[in-house]
């Protein structure tokens, strides 16, 4: 005798092709690709090409992280908020399947990184320590350029002169721990004479007072050279046109004599104030450690002179987009092992010959920036003391402050545009894995 009631024929077969489905669903590889929190998220998921048998289908779990499911598009999308494992269920039901069948499940794991940024601390320098300055800054030096007024109230611009923009910001390394900021800078511009004076310094991340050392370097080279320049303009002004009409080196022995005595007693007297200040503290000079990168220039009828002195890492470069042009002016000083380099309180530094060697100076027709930056950018953009002399790399950094990568901040370099150091200090944000030290950059554009 039989019991219990027997299924239909029909139901019968729509079991087994359910069974076969979830089979088939089951067997099948699906899996999503990692996200990461606040980053874009698109996906291709074309579930008809992964299961052929599938009809309606729909991804229930995906708006806790933030994404959806675009039928139309076929993509997941979004932006994750939230770093976690989501336990998204995928529902299909097969094609032409009776009405009232219930859809197939499946459950999936997508995973949601963290934003390595919102894992780094920012602690605020504390206001109670010995030479404190703020955990960022910013500068604009709006030049105006010089009018000749004629007849009839016309006029004309008989001298185009450029701006200078900088900005310093402290590491993320330093911030997860609230130490303060070890780099500087200090720009200058001498209405009366048309000369610009920048200067970037690393203050090193091992010397106690190095952020006082880098403050003092830069504020000295400026006021040394605001008063320097001027009263050996003339004889200056008259050996760079010597020169940029014979660039014999006769010529240039002059011009490299002048400059070392505006930019090399700059860099001297630099020296001797961090001595004094470490003197009067009671500490060792190698306390305030710090690097020094300094330009001077000036535009004239035939173009532009620029000269240079450099200690220590990071780079100055003379940068044109077109026709394209690059002149680095100096070396950046590697030590014995990785991660050394040279400081201006190093004693051997300040030697007459090694001053010196340290000049750097040319004219040039025109460029498009002249760029002074420590190594908290340099390292990150370039890499290596090779690539700073490749124009590719250069390139690559002007058209990334010109925003053309959309994950960084962008500078508008139109003349007056002093929004441009919010821009700069903005841009200095910029990620990089494995670089975190302090940023400044001083550009004239």
């Amino acid at each position: 005798m039989i019991t219990g009631t027997a299924l239909p024929d029909d139901e019968a077969r729509e079991k087994a092709r359910d069974g076969a489905f979830a089979e088939q669903i089951k067997g099948s590889y699906i899996s999503f690709p990692n996200g990461k929190v606040n980053h874009p998220y698109s996906v291709p998921f074309d579930a008809e090409s992964l299961l052929p048998e599938a009809g309606e289908i729909r991804l229930e779990g995906l708006e806790a992280a933030g994404l959806r499911y675009n039928a139309e598009t076929k993509q997941i999308e979004g932006i994750p908020a939230q770093a976690g494992d989501y336990k998204i269920t995928l529902q299909c039901k097969r094609k032409n399947a009776p009405e009232g069948r219930p859809p197939i499940q499946r459950e999936l794991t997508l995973i949601i990184n963290p934003d390595p940024r919102s894992l780094w601390n920012h602690i605020p320098t504390s206001t109670e320590i010995e030479y404190y300055k703020p955990d960022e800054d910013r500068a604009f030096v709006k030049v105006k350029s010089k009018i000749t007024t004629h007849f009839f109230g016309l006029s004309k611009t008989e001298e185009k002169r450029r701006d200078m923009v900088a900005a310093s910001q402290r590491g993320r390394s330093h911030a997860h721990e609230g130490r303060p900021r070890d780099d500087d800078f200090a720009l200058h511009f001498d209405e009366q004479t048309g000369w610009y004076t920048m200067v970037v310094a690393d203050g090193a991340g091992s010397a106690r007072y190095s952020r006082r050392g880098s403050q003092i370097a830069c504020r000295t080279v400026v006021e040394v050279c605001r008063t320097l320049i001027p009263a050996q303009r003339d004889t200056f002004e008259k050996a760079i046109a010597v020169f940029d009409a014979d660039k014999s080196q006769e010529n240039r022995n002059e011009v490299g004599k002048i400059l070392y005595g505006i930019i090399g007693n700059a860099a001297f007297k630099a020296y001797k104030s961090i001595e004094e200040e470490a003197a009067a503290k009671g500490s060792p000079m190698k306390d305030y450690a710090t690097t020094l990168l300094l330009a001077v220039c000036r535009k004239f009828d035939f173009g532009w002179f620029v000269g240079a002195f450099w200690v220590g890492d990071g780079g100055i470069g003379v940068y044109r987009t077109e026709p394209p042009l690059l002149k680095i002016m100096g070396e950046p000083d590697g030590g014995e092992f990785a991660g050394q380099t040279r400081f201006l309180t190093m004693p051997e530094i300040m030697q007459a010959t090694e001053i010196y060697r340290r000049l750097r100076f040319d004219t040039y027709p025109d460029f498009t920036a002249l760029i002074l930056m420590t190594d908290g950018v340099t390292d990150p953009k370039f890499e290596t003391d090779a690539n700073l002399h490749r124009i590719e790399k250069w390139h690559d950094l002007w058209n990334d402050l010109n925003g053309q990568n959309e994950d960084h901040a962008r500078v508008d370099f139109t003349d007056d545009n002093e929004e441009a150091a919010g821009q700069l200090l903005k841009w200095l944000d910029f990620w990089s894995k494995g670089n975190h030290d302090d940023r400044t950059v001083a550009i004239l554009f």
